[in-house]
C-alpha cells in the first residue's frame, strides 16, 4: 500500500501521476523527440513521461530547466539547488525538496544546512550568505511574492553580482512552476 509523504528529508520518495505517463514503446515521434532532452541526462522519469503528453511544452522545458540550473556562469549550482529546496519548501513540494537538497548536499558537502532548513523549515537560521540566497528564495517563491528590496539588498550584500542574483530568480522561479506541476499532476508516495 502506498502512503502520501508530507515531510521533508532528503530521501526521494516515489512519485505517482494521477494520469497514465506516456508510454516510450508507443510515444509518438513528436512525444519521443520532446523526451530526449532531459534533466540532468539521468534517463526518462516517470516525471517527464507525464509531461510528454504534452510534448511541445516538454520540448522547451527541459533545455530552459537545464540552462537554468546547469549553466555555467553566475551563481554556483549548490546555491541554485538551495533556491530550488527553498522554493520548495514554501511551495511543501516534498518531492522536489528532497531531490534539490540531496543535489545540494552533494554539491556543498553541507548537510547541516538542510538539516536546520528540514528542522525549522522557513525559520531556519544558517550563516549570512546562505540565509540571505535561503530567505530571498522563499519570499520569491510566496504568492503572492514576498521578495522585497531589502532581500535583493541582502544578495548584494554578501557578495552576490547581478548575474547570480538573476540565476536565483531563475532557479526558484523555474521551482514555483515544477512543484505547482508535480502538485496537480501526481503526488509523492512511498511503498
Amino acid at each position: 500500500m502506498s502512503e502520501t509523504v508530507h515531510s521533508f528529508t532528503t530521501t526521494v520518495p516515489r512519485w505517482q501521476p494521477y494520469v497514465v505517463p506516456v508510454d516510450i514503446e508507443t510515444a509518438t515521434e513528436e512525444q519521443r523527440e520532446a523526451m530526449q532532452v532531459t534533466p540532468s541526462n539521468k534517463g526518462i522519469s516517470t516525471y517527464v513521461l507525464t509531461l510528454a503528453h504534452d510534448p511541445e511544452s516538454l520540448a522547451v522545458r527541459s533545455p530552459l530547466f537545464n540552462l537554468i540550473m546547469y549553466g555555467k556562469d553566475g551563481l554556483s549550482l549548490g546555491e541554485r539547488e538551495l533556491g530550488a529546496t527553498a522554493a520548495s519548501v514554501v511551495n511543501r513540494c516534498v518531492y522536489c525538496a528532497a531531490v534539490h537538497a540531496s543535489r545540494f548536499i552533494n554539491y556543498t558537502k553541507r548537510t547541516d544546512v538542510i538539516d536546520a532548513i528540514f528542522k525549522d523549515e522557513l525559520d531556519a537560521e544558517l550563516d549570512e550568505h546562505l540565509q540571505a540566497i535561503f530567505d530571498f528564495s522563499a519570499h520569491l517563491s510566496a504568492t503572492p511574492p514576498e521578495a522585497t528590496q531589502e532581500d535583493a539588498q541582502d544578495l548584494a550584500d554578501v557578495g552576490l553580482s547581478e548575474l547570480e542574483s538573476l540565476d536565483l530568480v531563475l532557479s526558484s522561479a523555474i521551482f514555483g512552476w515544477a512543484n505547482r506541476l508535480m502538485h496537480t499532476l501526481g503526488e509523492p508516495v512511498k511503498d
